[in-house]
């Protein structure tokens, strides 16, 4: 059964992995409701269905037509993504709690793999990284699951979100991401239509808005300085998802989240850790993903 990081957290003994875990979830946004696929192999190939089977009315004793459905075969790889943490030999031994300068420097680590995973979620593109893969934006870019507010951007309207929203089906979007500038302004509509955002707690007991019941989760590597026909670099996006493998987003990993101990370094007075992750994304389904573009200020 497919799990977020933050359930895969709870599950952990490893006291270390688990801190790392829980560092990375609550740096990103996205991993917050991401469910991951354990991956054997370095890639995952799956059918995207195209096109469905027609169906018919028939007269009695009529001759019955065949009717197959088309797909579309899509193969997802696995990346490394992780980096090193040094820590000081000196400063290890004489800090007041070694343990906490340690898991400092590996929390760290984990932050910024946390923060290359959502930029890399957004906004991937083997293209100009081909060690990476792709993003959503690249996945659901010249198709219909793609809005744009104006040919040359268009400020933000409910109307625009929800036609967005009933891009995503089965049922409705489980998640809504965007930029803060973009929150903002659709909580000012909200508030100019005589209607406020709903409010609950999320699972770290963090206050949250959701829209019509749709989380709407902040990540700062949706920037708001994209480009949209000839408005220039002032516009923003709207992404509406669907998780999990039969109808929209998933993750990909080889064995979770792994802190290896390299050891002591030949040139220099310091230990180092290695955090690294096997991992990658699919679009199970197109329907289960849609983005509105090109949002101006």
């Amino acid at each position: 059964m497919a799990l977020t990081k933050a359930e895969a957290a709870k599950l952990t003994n490893d006291l270390l992995a688990r801190g790392v875990i829980e560092t990375i979830v609550k740096e990103s946004a996205v991993l917050t409701l991401l469910p991951f696929m354990e991956v054997t192999g370095t890639a995952v190939t799956y059918n995207r269905e195209a096109s469905m089977p027609a169906a018919s009315f028939y007269d009695v004793g009529e001759a019955w037509s065949e009717a197959t459905p088309t797909f579309t075969q899509v193969t997802a790889s696995l990346r490394i993504l992780g980096g090193d943490a040094d820590v000081d030999n000196f400063l290890q031994s004489s800090y007041a709690d070694p343990n906490d300068l340690e898991a400092e420097m590996i929390a760290s680590r984990a932050k910024a793999i946390a923060h290359k995973f959502s930029d890399t979620f957004f906004n991937g593109d083997v293209g100009s990284d081909p060690k990476s893969f792709d993003g959503i934006s690249k996945a659901v870019a010249s198709t219909p699951q793609e809005v744009a507010a104006g040919a040359n951007g268009a400020a933000l309207t409910l109307d625009l979100l929800d036609q967005t929203i009933d891009l995503v089906t089965p049922g409705k979007p489980e998640a809504l991401f965007m930029s803060k500038r973009t929150r903002r302004k659709l909580s000012s509509l909200r508030r100019a239509s005589g209607n406020l955002l709903e409010t609950d707690v999320d699972q770290f007991g963090r206050r949250a808005l959701f829209y019509d019941g749709i989380p709407l989760l902040v990540d700062d590597f949706i920037s708001d300085t994209q480009v949209q026909g000839s408005s220039g670099a002032v516009c923003s996006s709207i992404y509406a998802i669907k998780f999990g493998q039969s109808s929209g987003v998933m993750g990909l990993e080889h064995g979770g989240i792994a802190i290896e101990p390299v050891g002591e370094l030949e040139t220099k007075d310091a230990t180092r850790w290695r955090v690294k992750w096997y991992c990658g994304l699919a679009v199970f389904s197109g329907l289960g993903l849609a983005r509105l573009k090109g949002i101006t200020p």
